[in-house]
């Protein structure tokens, strides 16, 4: 799978006008190639900033702004009013623009030259009010914006300004995303259900199906040695019980994980295809639930959702794009059973099989047991912990008449016991602000037990991406109350079916 960011770019776009004069145009070009330079340098940005002419009149804006939008290569642009742009010149290109915006109000000088400043740094550095009339027309016109205030030496500028990117990478990756679903969802449930066709008006993706046993006959045609140096790979990778290795009495089924992993990624290439789902309810021909090969699909980039959950699959894709280069990972994960000890209580979350290893950075183990569900073969398995440190589940839940993202602030902890009788890779966490506040809140938002869990990017990069895709996103992190969520819960109905109906 090709690299998120590899070949992408973000345009930087400079307004002025011709009023100034050519000294004062030319001035503010060097100055704002140095700040576009400044954020390509920055290591809190993953993608190119390519600084473009400076923007002086509404043609150029204009044509700016198309071929922006039809460069598949750009993410989206960067707009900062150097000097002063008057800012219906950009009422038409704004009108065309189909890519994520941010607007930096900046300036080139850190500190005033108290002791030289004449009219003519004046004249030049305008930024204070330039900005001020570009962040008006935006906001008549009601355009989908994230702003960042401050100068680019800045560290605090710089990161806000890589988790913008990372959003708008996460936005384009839903974009391009084209979705597998094998069977499927799983009977009667509710909540991994979804308008399919809402979901690629809002947030592109294309959600289609395919017959599980068009998937078992791949499976049972990989066969030699690539099977063969896959298990190899296996072996050297992980803690590969005795029963799975070569010689084991159950090595057949480790050699039968290798086959559905090349199977799995052989059609979803074939048609293009990053996230995928599947269903213990509908394994047609398949002799395991896919569980290891899943695994570790997910940790090369893919997206995957349970029990027909295009949803969370869509999600755990955009996480990983939008986390890629990050330490942590992300993954499906989903609120299994509580630890309710009073004052200590904790979230054991988990799945049947398919917990990405990209959220440890211990060795797993390879493990075959039986499942209990689903009346096929025992499923073989990564098993681990995640690694502690801080992380956010989000999940996204179709609520008839939008999409909601409900995202929750947790601390992600040590077991607080060996768990020797789980065969399962999982994780445990402390959700912010406490316990009962936070589960209060995602039952009051209706929100989903799948959900995906990262450890790479936080609330900001979701609240970035929800801003673009005009959906909306409840947060629960350690300002929450209960009645204030309920409030927000209530407030967010009624603006959003009221924006729906204007």
């Amino acid at each position: 799978m090709t690299k998120p960011y590899a070949d992408r770019e973000v345009w930087f776009l400079t307004g002025s006008q011709t009023l100034y004069g050519e000294e004062t145009l030319r001035q503010v070009a060097e100055q704002s190639q140095q700040v576009a330079r400044a954020l390509d340098e920055s290591p809190d940005v993953p993608v190119r900033i390519v600084w473009k002419p400076v923007l002086k009149d509404p043609e150029a804006i204009r044509r700016a702004m198309i071929d922006a939008s039809s460069d598949d290569r750009v993410l989206g642009v960067i707009t900062w009013m150097h000097t002063f742009s008057p800012s219906k010149m950009w009422i038409a290109g704004l009108n065309q623009l189909r890519k994520p915006l941010l607007h930096l109000h900046t300036q080139a000088n850190i500190a005033l030259p108290w002791d030289t400043i004449d009219f003519d740094f004046m004249n030049l550095n305008q930024a204070a009010h330039g900005d001020r009339e570009h962040g008006y027309i935006q906001s008549r016109m009601g355009i989908a914006r994230t702003t960042v205030v401050g100068h680019v030496s800045n560290p605090a500028v710089t990161s806000r300004v890589g988790t913008w990117v990372r959003g708008a990478a996460g936005w384009a990756a839903t974009h391009e995303l084209r979705l597998v679903r094998f069977g499927d969802n799983m009977r009667y449930v509710a909540v991994t259900e979804g308008d399919k066709t809402e979901a690629e008006i809002r947030f592109g993706v294309s959600v289609n199906t395919w017959g599980v046993n068009e998937l078992a006959e791949a499976v049972d045609s990989a066969q030699g040695p690539q099977v063969d140096a896959l298990v190899a790979e296996y072996e050297d990778l992980y803690d590969v019980v005795p029963e799975l290795r070569r010689g084991g009495e159950r090595h057949e089924s480790l050699r039968y994980v290798a086959q559905q992993e090349i199977a799995l990624e052989g059609f979803l290439t074939d048609r293009g295809a990053t996230a995928f789902t599947t269903t213990f309810e509908d394994l047609g021909a398949l002799r395991q639930l896919p569980g290891l090969a899943v695994q570790r699909l997910m940790a090369k980039g893919y997206g995957f959702g349970p029990e027909g959950d295009w949803k969370t699959a869509v999600l755990v894709r955009a996480a990983k794009v939008m986390g890629q280069g990050l330490p942590g990972g992300a993954s499906i994960m989903e609120d299994y059973t509580y630890d309710m000890t009073p004052g200590q209580e904790l979230v054991l979350g988990a799945h049947m099989l398919e917990v990405c290893p990209s959220l440890t950075t211990s060795r797993p183990s390879v493990e075959i047991h039986p499942l209990g569900i689903g009346g096929k073969e025992d499923p073989v398995r990564m098993v681990f912990s995640t690694d502690p440190g801080p992380g956010v589940v989000v999940a996204l839940s179709d609520m008839r008449d939008r999409f909601r993202l409900t995202a929750n602030v947790v601390d992600v902890v040590p077991p607080a016991a060996e768990l020797p009788h789980l065969p399962v890779a999982r994780a445990v966490w402390k959700p912010r602000p406490d316990f009962a506040t936070s589960a209060e809140s995602w039952l009051t938002a209706g929100a989903a037990h799948h959900t995906v869990l990262t450890t790479q990017v936080g609330v900001a990069a979701f609240e970035i991406f929800s801003e673009i895709a005009r959906t909306e996103l409840l947060v629960i992190d350690e300002s929450t109350t209960r009645s204030s969520f309920r409030d927000q819960v209530r407030w967010n109905n009624t603006y959003y079916r009221m924006a729906q109906g204007l």
